[in-house]
């Protein structure tokens, strides 16, 4: 490792952030952290067998003299509630980066009985400086839909020249060489495939059918939203729209579910990967159901109901398109198909 890298704090020693109590991650923290990636960043757990070899890579690698750094918050049953890893690599000098160090943030991952306590902003803001105090002043991530607008206040900004390969060292042509398919093991194509966000929302009206949105506090792109947000590992989306559903409103959709349209968006300039999202009918709403909408000030601080030509002069074009669709699936008992849910321009 470079000499550069001399270490900000000792390994194990907490770090002052006030609530949570955020510490710098030992050797010992590495099953610990690969569990969380695994369980709950990763689209298919690890074996054990893989958990024990990427503990095995990590835990040296935590050291001082190496290449990873990573800060965490323990749970109360002394597991570990969230963490933030990153991992140094060396590039050509600039005047940007004058050392030749830049940082991968690897992994950001709170348990899901934990978050929404600042977790991954203790420790990502906690992980960042660190390594700037090591002399790391390029950084480089990859952000899920619902944790982008925190990188943006921490400093990232999205690239649209993003791209990705993996490439096997012992891949096997003899199939190839002999004139028929070459079959890859599953773990190895699945890197080969098209990676894509997906997400799940509610669409409710109220008594007179006038459709209901809320209004965000974190994206000025897109001010009204459906209820909703992205699938976490292991849900489906009607699960998911359920969930978001009663995070956002308090309202629990008792189903069955009626999908209203499918959504889709390329990958761009805000985020690398494709979109694919679920619209189900929430039905109509009362007045006072209207009225008893909690909403999570993290994330909404306003539910308006208005006819639907009201919406247009409030949304971009794209999205009031998105609602015009999912109003006349409504209407009509069918369901839809929208693909003008880009991020190049947003």
């Amino acid at each position: 490792m470079n000499r550069d890298l001399s270490p900000a704090a000792e390994i194990g020693t907490p770090v002052s952030t006030g609530r949570p109590e955020v510490r710098l991650a030992t050797p010992a923290d590495a099953e610990g952290i690969v569990r969380l990636r695994s369980a709950y960043i990763l689209p298919e757990p690890l074996s054990e067998e893989w958990i024990k070899r990427c503990t095995g890579e990590l835990a040296p690698r935590l050291t001082p003299a190496g290449d990873a750094r990573a800060f965490v918050i323990d749970a109360p049953d002394g597991s570990l509630a969230s963490c933030a890893l990153g991992l140094i690599h060396p590039v050509l000098p600039a005047p940007a980066y004058p050392k030749g160090l830049a940082a991968r943030v690897h992994a950001v991952v709170t348990h899901p009985d934990l978050r929404r306590r600042g977790h991954a902003r203790a420790t990502v803001t906690a992980l960042l400086d660190h390594l700037h105090a090591e002399h790391v002043t390029l950084f480089e991530l990859h952000a899920s839909v619902e944790a982008a607008p925190l990188y943006q206040e921490l400093g990232f900004a999205g690239s649209p020249a993003l791209m990705r390969m993996t490439r096997l060292e012992n891949r096997d042509t003899r199939s190839e060489r002999a004139g028929g398919p070459s079959w890859a093991p599953p773990e190895q194509y699945a890197e080969t495939v098209m990676k894509m966000t997906g997400f799940a929302c509610i669409s409710f009206t109220n008594e007179e059918g006038h459709p209901l949105q809320l209004h965000s506090v974190y994206s000025s792109a897109h001010p009204w939203q459906l209820v909703g947000g992205t699938m976490e590992p292991g849900e489906r989306p009607w699960q998911t729209a359920v969930r978001e559903c009663q995070e956002e409103t308090g309202i629990t959709p008792t189903g069955p579910p009626r999908l209203l349209a499918t959504v889709f968006g390329p990958p761009g300039a805000e985020w690398p990967y494709s979109t694919m999202g679920s619209i189900f009918d929430g039905g109509r709403l009362t007045a006072a159901q209207i009225h008893s909408i909690t909403l999570d000030p993290d994330e909404h601080n306003e539910a308006r109901v208005l006819p639907l030509a009201e919406w247009e002069a409030l949304m971009p074009s794209r999205d009031f398109a998105r609602l015009c669709l999912v109003m006349e699936a409504r209407r009509t008992g069918g369901a839809a198909y929208f693909d003008g849910q880009d991020w190049e321009t947003e």
